[in-house]
C-alpha cells in the first residue's frame, strides 16, 4: 500500500492526515471549549507523523486556523503541508453560505495567510463553487494569487467531474475534497476520475461517525486486528485508492493517535472485498 501522495513541487506527504473541523465550538462556531487541548491535538498528530493538515477559514470562523498557527509555532522543525479553504460565509452555528465573489475570495486568502502565520498556502481549495458567480471569476482570482506566490496549489471541494474539467481549463487543479466513506460512495465516479488524473482525493466525513459500529462484518474484521471500527474504515479508504487522503478529525488526542495507527493495518484482499459489500 502506498503510504505517501506526491503533489509535486517538493510536496510529498503521508496519505493519512488530520482535519481541524471538530476543534471549534458546537456547529463549528466559536472557540474550542479547551483551547490548550485544541492546540495539543494538532501537535500530537504532528508528533505522530501527520504532515498533511486540512483546515478552512470558515471553521470557527478562523479559530481552527489560529490553533493550527500556534501548533506550527510549537513545532518549527516539522515539515507540515497545510491545506485550507475559502468560499463559505458563516452567519451562525451550522450555517454555511457560499460566496465566490473575487474580492471576497482574495480577502479570505489574505486572512488565511495571516491567521495561519504563513507566507504561502500549500493547497488552497474552493470550499464550494458559487453558482451565482462565473467559475472563471472565482478561479481566476485564485490563479492571480497563485501567480503572486501566495498559493502553491489549487483544489476544489464537493464537485462533479464536469466541474473539475471546467476548472482545469482555467487553472491547474491538484485535489478534490468530496464527501466519501465506507457507507457513502455516491462520488465513486469522481474518485475514479481523480485516479486517472492523479488528483488527491480528500474525503471529508471519512468515518461516517456513529454508523460504523452497526455492521457485524466490520466488527468481526476490527476484532481480528484488535482495532476499532473507525480504524478499519480508515484502513479500507487507504487500500481503496492510492490517491485517497483521509483527514479524520477529533477533539481527543487519544482518538487522534488511534486514527493515525490505521495506516499500520494492511487488510487482506478478502477483507477488503467483504468491506466493499457494506453499503
Amino acid at each position: 500500500m502506498e503510504k505517501f501522495f506526491d503533489f509535486g513541487n517538493g510536496l510529498k506527504v503521508n496519505r493519512l492526515g488530520y482535519g481541524t473541523m471538530q476543534l471549534p465550538g458546537k456547529g463549528v462556531w466559536g472557540p474550542a471549549t479547551d483551547v490548550n487541548n485544541a492546540v495539543e491535538v494538532i501537535t500530537t498528530v504532528i508528533d505522530h507523523g501527520a504532515d498533511f493538515i486540512d483546515t478552512a477559514d470558515s471553521y470557527g470562523p478562523f479559530f481552527a486556523n489560529l490553533y493550527l498557527k500556534e501548533a506550527l509555532k510549537q513545532r518549527p522543525n516539522k515539515n507540515v503541508m497545510v491545506a485550507t479553504k475559502v468560499g463559505f460565509t458563516r452567519q451562525g452555528p451550522g450555517q454555511w453560505t457560499p460566496n465566490g465573489r473575487p474580492d471576497y475570495l482574495r480577502q479570505q486568502v489574505e486572512l488565511n495567510l495571516f491567521s495561519l502565520g504563513l507566507k504561502q498556502i500549500d493547497l488552497l481549495q474552493l470550499h464550494r463553487i458559487d453558482k451565482t458567480v462565473p467559475l472563471e471569476d472565482q478561479l481566476g482570482v485564485l490563479k492571480e494569487l497563485q501567480n503572486e506566490g501566495k498559493i502553491k496549489h489549487i483544489g476544489l471541494s464537493q464537485v462533479s467531474i464536469s466541474e473539475i474539467q471546467a476548472a482545469q481549463k482555467i487553472v491547474p487543479i491538484v485535489s478534490v475534497q468530496n464527501r466519501y466513506n465506507l457507507i457513502d460512495r455516491a462520488d465513486e465516479d469522481v474518485l475514479k476520475f481523480a485516479e486517472e488524473k492523479h488528483l488527491a482525493f480528500i474525503p471529508w466525513f471519512p468515518l461516517a461517525t456513529g454508523k460504523l459500529s452497526e455492521d457485524g462484518r466490520l466488527l468481526k474484521i476490527a476484532d481480528k486486528y484488535g482495532a476499532s471500527p473507525s480504524q478499519i474504515a480508515l484502513a479500507w479508504l487507504l487500500k481503496k485508492s492510492p490517491v485517497i487522503m483521509p483527514i479524520p478529525g477529533t477533539k481527543s488526542k487519544e482518538h487522534a493517535v488511534q486514527n493515525l495507527k490505521a495506516a499500520e493495518i494492511e487488510l487482506t484482499a478478502a477483507e477488503f472485498k467483504e468491506l466493499e459489500n457494506i453499503k
